[in-house]
Formats: C-alpha cells, sequence, structure tokens
C-alpha cells in the first residue's frame, strides 16, 4: 500500500511539473481552442488609412499649415568690446600695443509664414531686426536669401521677400479674429529653442489683450498653447489650418512657456502686411498731442462724469492738433463720432485715419464741449516720448 502511494504522488509530482513547464514556455498549446481567448485583447487596432485622421486629432490642420511656416535664420555684424586693460599704460609698457578684438557675427533664430505663392513672408520685427543676413529653410529642406521688404516696429510685424522664382505652399488667411472665440482650439506651429519645426496645442485664453506694455499697437490674442523663444513670428492656426494669428511673445519668469503666449490677430497682421507690400512701410494719422488715462481723481478734479476719454497733457507746438485750437487740458471723448475710451482707444482711432484728412475731434473744455476740426497729419517715425 505504502508503494503504491509513493507511486501516485510521484505521478502527480511530474504531471504538475509538466504542466508548469508548457504553462510557461508554450501556453498556446494549453489555450488552443478553448472560448474566450486574450488574443482579441492584445490585438493592435487596425492600421489607419492614409489621409484620415483619429477622432479628436488635429492633423489634418497640422499637415495643411505646416509647409507654410518656416525658420528664419538671422546674422549680423557686431564689434566686440574692447578690454579696458588695453587703455592702460602700464598694461601697454609691459606687454605692447595690442590689437582690437575686431568684429564678430552673431546669429538669431525665429519662425515666419509665408502668405503668398510668390514669396512673401510674414514675421515679427524683434527676430529679424539689426540683422544684415537673412536665410529662409522651408519645412520640405529648401533655403533661400530673404530681403527685408518692410517692418513696422510699433505692431512688431516685418515682411521679407524670398529670392526664388519657386511657387511656394501659402498659408490660409482665416475669414478674420472676429470668428475667434474663448474656448476655440488652436495650434502654435514655430521653431522652438531651434529643435525644429514643432506643433503645439491649446485654445483661446482671452481676446484683445491690451495695456501689457509690448507694443504701441496691441491686440492680442492670448493661448494657453506652448509658445517658446523660436516661436516668434510662426503660426497660430484654427482647427482647419488657417492662420488666426502670429506668434509674438510669452510671458515667462524663466524664459519657458508657462501657458500665456500672446499673437497678433490675422485682422491687424493682414492690414500691415497689404501696406508693406504696396508702399514698403505702414501709414497712419498723428495729431501730435501727449495724452493721459483719466484716473477717478482726475475726473473729479476736472468735474468729469465718470474717467471715459483721454486727457491732453501736452501739444506739440505746430502739430495739427496745435493748428486746431487744441490746448493741454481738454478732454478728447469723441472722433468723427466715434466715443473715445482710453488713451489706447484714442491712439487706435487716430492713427487709423488717413493722412491730410480732417477729421472731427469734440472735446471737453471748462465743463463745456466743442468740436474742432482737424487737419490729420503722418504719423512719424516711431519715438519714445509718448506723443500721438
Amino acid at each position: 500500500m505504502r508503494r503504491l502511494w509513493l507511486i501516485f504522488a510521484q505521478a502527480v509530482t511530474v504531471s504538475v511539473a509538466v504542466l508548469f513547464v508548457l504553462n510557461t514556455l508554450k501556453p498556446e498549446w494549453l489555450r488552443a481552442g478553448t472560448p474566450g481567448s486574450v488574443i482579441s485583447i492584445l490585438e493592435a487596432p487596425a492600421p489607419r488609412i492614409e489621409g484620415e485622421t483619429a477622432p479628436n486629432s488635429y492633423a489634418a490642420a497640422a499637415q495643411r499649415s505646416l509647409p507654410s511656416v518656416v525658420h528664419v535664420y538671422t546674422s549680423k555684424e557686431v564689434r566686440s568690446q574692447r578690454h579696458p586693460l588695453l587703455d592702460d599704460p602700464l598694461f601697454r609698457h609691459f606687454f605692447g600695443e595690442r590689437p582690437d578684438g575686431g568684429n564678430q557675427r552673431t546669429s538669431g533664430l525665429g519662425s515666419g509664414v509665408i502668405v503668398s505663392p510668390d514669396g512673401f513672408v510674414l514675421t515679427n520685427n524683434h527676430v529679424i531686426e539689426a540683422a544684415d543676413e537673412i536665410e529662409v529653410a522651408l519645412n520640405d529642406g529648401r533655403k533661400f536669401p530673404a530681403k527685408l521688404v518692410g517692418r513696422d516696429p510699433e505692431t512688431d510685424l516685418a515682411v521679407l521677400k524670398l529670392k526664388t522664382d519657386a511657387q511656394l505652399p501659402a498659408i490660409t488667411f482665416a475669414g478674420g479674429s472676429d470668428s475667434l472665440q474663448v474656448g476655440d482650439v488652436v495650434l502654435a506651429i514655430g521653431n522652438p529653442f531651434g529643435v525644429g519645426q514643432t506643433v503645439t496645442m491649446g485654445i483661446v485664453s482671452a481676446l484683445g489683450r491690451t495695456h501689457l506694455g509690448i507694443n504701441t499697437f496691441e491686440n492680442y490674442i492670448q493661448t494657453d498653447a506652448a509658445i517658446n523663444p523660436g516661436n516668434s513670428g510662426g503660426a497660430l492656426v484654427d482647427t482647419h489650418g488657417n492662420l488666426v494669428g502670429i506668434n509674438t511673445a510669452i510671458y515667462s519668469r524663466s524664459g519657458g512657456s508657462l501657458g500665456i503666449g500672446f499673437a497678433i490677430p490675422v485682422s491687424l497682421a493682414r492690414s500691415v502686411l497689404e501696406q508693406i507690400v504696396a508702399s514698403g512701410e505702414v501709414t497712419r494719422g498723428w495729431v501730435g498731442v501727449e495724452i493721459q488715462e483719466i484716473t477717478p481723481e482726475l475726473a473729479e478734479s476736472f468735474g468729469l462724469g465718470d474717467t471715459r476719454g483721454a486727457l491732453i497733457s501736452g501739444v506739440l507746438r505746430g502739430s495739427p492738433a496745435d493748428r486746431a485750437g487744441i490746448r493741454p487740458g481738454d478732454v478728447l471723448v469723441a472722433v468723427d463720432g466715434h466715443a473715445v475710451r482710453d488713451p489706447k482707444n484714442m491712439l487706435e482711432q487716430v492713427a487709423a485715419l488717413s493722412p491730410g484728412r480732417t477729421a472731427q475731434f469734440r472735446l471737453k473744455r471748462a465743463a463745456g464741449e466743442l468740436e474742432l476740426n482737424v487737419e490729420v497729419g503722418r504719423r512719424p517715425t516711431p519715438q519714445s516720448n509718448g506723443r500721438q
């Protein structure tokens, strides 16, 4: 009896060992033909058909706009600083005259957007500012030298023309920033940190951002799509791949993206583009006044009912405003029947007027109102004196 029990125990042990080995090395032998196989769970998804996008994918928008976004390489010659020791008589006595370091070339990197098949490229002014050589690289690897057609520092925009006869992939402009709403999905395309063309996704966080102190004329789209150094001048596109803005600036304490980026809306960019292509510059109206915001304290002292309007704090002698009779202390409340909300709004309204035309200014003076006809002048080259 004991012998039979030993034989049974050995048989069970061998059987368990065989099952263990098979389950480890060839598990499919044990599962073959059994219902509820796990093979279906491990199957890879069916391959995507070319041209087809997955749900919630923005691949089609990216593919449509990527060829139109370019890398802008700039270089300029700068004079190296002369070391102070070279001017020290004692140093020169022992070591003799030393030549200056001479000139050196510095390089910069940004992005741009092809806006016409014949090679016009829209980018930021700060990307190409002071550059004496500009080269543009396309998404397909082609490189072309570029010349500066014109620039507008007050909106931080510039237009380049590529030196080529080839037909280039131009981006499609959206119908206007008016169609854009807070919460819309947008894609930012550019060359951040020089790593290569990159697409980031976010939403429109706000519209009409002003008073940021970035440029004279501000009307920014705010987005949380990641924008980093090198993205400047790149495209902000909608989910159809249409251009809605030009990436321009970020708010950052570290130099990288914190989710607060700003883009110039396509409506403003298009206006600047068309003027520069037509004449090489942007022409704006000007009347020659210094303005300041009306605070509640100023409104009370001037006897105003509210803080709307722009306080004239100075008038340039001989300017259109001076000739029309505008005085310091006047409060501008309307231009050609359009109410002036604040100094920024006044600046935009005056800039939109054509030089040479006559505009009607409504002002408050000594608790009364008067209307003056002002012959609008041409806005001079940007200065830092605050005159509008």
